[in-house]
């Protein structure tokens, strides 16, 4: 089984992505998710991250606050790394984890993680390959805006990640995901091709 990676830039189309192979009959974990498991009231980092940040972080029903963290983590890049040091190695050891699973299930063909901070986390040095999926800078503005993000917090987003011509250089698959949901269909259709060739 090969283990792939999915990444790309916030807004640039890797869960659509994401989405096509799962329907193709891909596994794929969702390494965000996982980032979100992980600071559940009850384990090691959500602990961690309350002390780091303070219980301003934590909403109502005890759970952290991801919308005040992100305010607090995005605009401050000291902040950004010290809760990526404490939520990368545990998403990265549930990865490992489910991974291995599949793999000793037979899972065949491919299985993917879909992460943006990939690259940035090291998590494509034990990867097989990396697809990395890209738009043009102004559509991720627009897809951001239409999010609910102000322009100043989709800005600070995007600066936050690595650019999009930098993690080109890491792929070993290339989606763009600028044009037609169909046309990043076909460029799926065309990889999952090449996988179970």
């Amino acid at each position: 089984m090969k283990r792939l990676g999915i990444t790309g830039g916030i807004a640039s189309g890797k869960s659509a992505v994401a989405g096509i192979l799962r329907e193709m009959g891909f596994r794929v974990i969702d390494a965000d998710r996982l980032g979100h498991e992980v600071i559940e009231p009850g384990t090691r980092a959500y602990a961690e991250t309350v002390r780091e940040f303070g219980a301003g972080v934590v909403g109502a029903d005890g759970r952290i606050d991801r919308a005040k963290l992100g305010a607090l983590v995005f605009a401050d890049r000291g902040k950004l790394d010290q809760l990526n040091a404490i939520v990368h190695p545990r998403v990265e050891e549930e990865m490992v984890r489910q991974f291995a699973e599949w793999e000793r299930g037979a899972v065949p063909d491919a299985a993917f993680v879909e992460a943006a901070l990939l690259v940035e986390a090291g998590y494509q040095k034990n990867l097989d390959g990396l697809v990395v999926t890209w738009c043009k800078p102004e559509q991720q503005m627009e897809r951001l805006t239409a999010r609910g993000l102000s322009e100043v917090e989709a800005r600070r987003r995007i600066a936050a990640q690595m650019p999009a011509e930098e993690k080109l250089k890491f792929a070993t698959e290339k989606i763009d995901c600028s044009g037609s949901l169909q046309e990043t269909r076909r460029q799926v259709e065309a990889l999952a091709k090449k996988l179970r060739s």
